[in-house]
């Protein structure tokens, strides 16, 4: 399906047997930590739930639950059965303002103006060759609720390949691909909601940002027309608490061709110098290191003794 899964081996705290209204919303800690939320577990009740429903309940993308239970099966997880919700994070290491969408965690924070909170909330990225940005800096241009959607010439044409006719301009709906709200940030991207119910965490969209329509409608009641947005892909994060634990936290990196993303091979990860300085540092556990960079289980773990 794809190439995200690797084994978790992250210990966690608090325990849930049955479903929990999870919170999005952390408060930012204080003396320049980066480290929020706590992990915790589920066991799966009996009936046919979908993996995607229980990420729907904590908040969490698809990708996100296969990351850190690479054991599940993607759609009917079997009943009895434990799985990690890995709702710690390490905040990205850029600007806590505005809008920072990580492509390679499939999250987008939402930073309060008081910069007491951050809300955290899964998404849907570009498809290959379709990529949502990466590395760009911009704002909301403007808002609209009930937004219509007019298919691009070269959307007609996949359509048509398939034997599907789009009309000019879909109209507003709960039927529209865009969903009931669009935040809208350049003159080709936006954040919208959606139509379908699969698809939040894995890369399935033409380049935009989809949410699941409770998070697209928080976030359109909540952010103003002005507010900064930055895309970025960080599939590795890292801290130093002021305690001196310094943690890692690992995602798979994002495939750049159809080949790579269905190899059954690991990605190279992007070692940048601040990243190869962090873990060069004496202290660190080498062979925990070594495991949480091939184990990729994208929750944050402590690397140093």
């Amino acid at each position: 399906m794809i190439n995200l899964l690797r084994s978790a081996f992250f210990a966690t705290t608090a325990i849930v047997l049955s479903f929990s209204s999870a919170a999005v919303e952390y408060h930012l800690p204080a003396d320049n930590s980066n480290l929020v939320g706590e992990n915790q577990y589920y066991v799966v009740p009996e009936g046919k739930l979908t993996l995607e429903k229980i990420a729907a309940q904590f908040q969490l993308g698809l990708t996100n639950l296969l990351e850190a239970n690479p054991d599940v099966d993607p759609f009917l997880p079997k009943p009895g059965s434990t799985l990690l919700i890995p709702q710690q994070l390490i905040l990205p290491n850029t600007k806590h303002e505005g809008m920072v969408i990580n492509s390679a965690e499939m999250r987008l924070y939402y930073y309060s103006e008081d910069k007491k909170s951050v809300t955290v909330l899964p998404i849907g990225i570009g498809q290959i060759g379709k990529d949502t940005p990466e590395q760009w800096v911009t704002k909301v241009h403007r808002k609209r609720p009930n937004p219509t959607w007019t298919p691009t010439a070269r959307m007609h044409k996949e359509y048509a390949a398939k034997g599907i006719t789009l009309p000019t301009v879909w109209p507003a709906g709960p039927d529209n691909p865009m969903g009931l709200f669009a935040l809208y940030v350049g003159n080709l991207y936006a954040i919208h909601g959606t139509n379908a119910t699969f698809g939040i965490g894995l890369r399935v969209s033409s380049g935009c940002v989809r949410l699941r329509d409770d998070d697209i409608e928080k976030l359109f009641n909540s952010v103003p027309v002005g507010t900064r947005v930055e895309f970025i892909n960080q599939p590795i994060k890292a801290t130093e608490e002021p305690d001196g634990n310094r943690y890692l936290e690992v995602h798979e990196p994002l495939s750049r061709t159809q080949a790579e993303f269905e190899s059954k091979q690991p990605l190279a990860l992007p070692l940048n110098k601040q990243i190869t300085r962090f873990i060069a540092h004496p202290e660190i556990d080498s062979f925990t290191l070594k495991r949480l960079l091939e184990q990729r289980t994208g929750m944050p773990t402590r690397i140093n003794p």
